[in-house]
């Protein structure tokens, strides 16, 4: 499972939050609040539906399954100039991102999670970058069926910054 990087610009993002940890999962409440509502929505970028997750910056360093961290369910829209009543705003900023490209369920992702944060991140001469982590629901994603795909956002910088070469000096 290779990635895409990609460079992304900022992308403005409406919808629902909530907090939530992997032991108290919640993200079926806020799908369930946004899907009846996406008719509502007149100015969306595409019929993509986003799935984001906002973690503090020591969450991995520190994580438990009872970590808590902020789930969204939202789509992307060309601006904020109409937001439906009970909508919330999140802006996700531009720059570096490993997309994959995941096929399965929701319950059969672990595997992949661990491949991701794991074996590929270790080696791959990124870092995580703290920013929100996200998944885009298209066309083929098909909720809980072994065929649906999706992609997988990770926000990531290089390991290392590359310093000027400079000639050590003489004494």
């Amino acid at each position: 499972m290779t990635p895409k990087i990609v460079t992304i610009p900022a992308k403005k993002l409406i919808g629902y939050s909530v907090e939530m940890s992997l032991l108290d999962n919640k993200t079926f409440s806020i799908f369930s609040q946004l899907m009846p509502r996406l008719k509502e929505i007149t100015n969306p970028k595409s019929a993509d539906i986003f799935c984001v997750q906002v973690y503090e910056p020591d969450y991995f360093t520190n994580f438990t399954p009872e970590t808590l961290f902020t789930k969204w369910a939202a789509v992307e829209v060309k601006d904020y100039s109409t937001i439906p009543d009970g909508f919330e705003k999140l802006e996700l900023t531009g720059e570096k991102y490993a997309v994959f490209l995941y096929k399965g369920t929701s319950e059969m992702f672990s595997e992949t999670a661990q491949y991701i944060y794991g074996e590929w991140l270790l080696n791959s001469g990124f870092q995580l970058d703290n920013r929100p982590h996200f998944e885009v629901l298209g066309d083929k994603y098909k909720n809980n069926d072994p065929t649906s795909e999706e992609e997988i956002w990770i926000p990531i910088k290089a390991k290392w910054k590359h310093q000027p070469l400079t000639a050590p000096t003489q004494k």
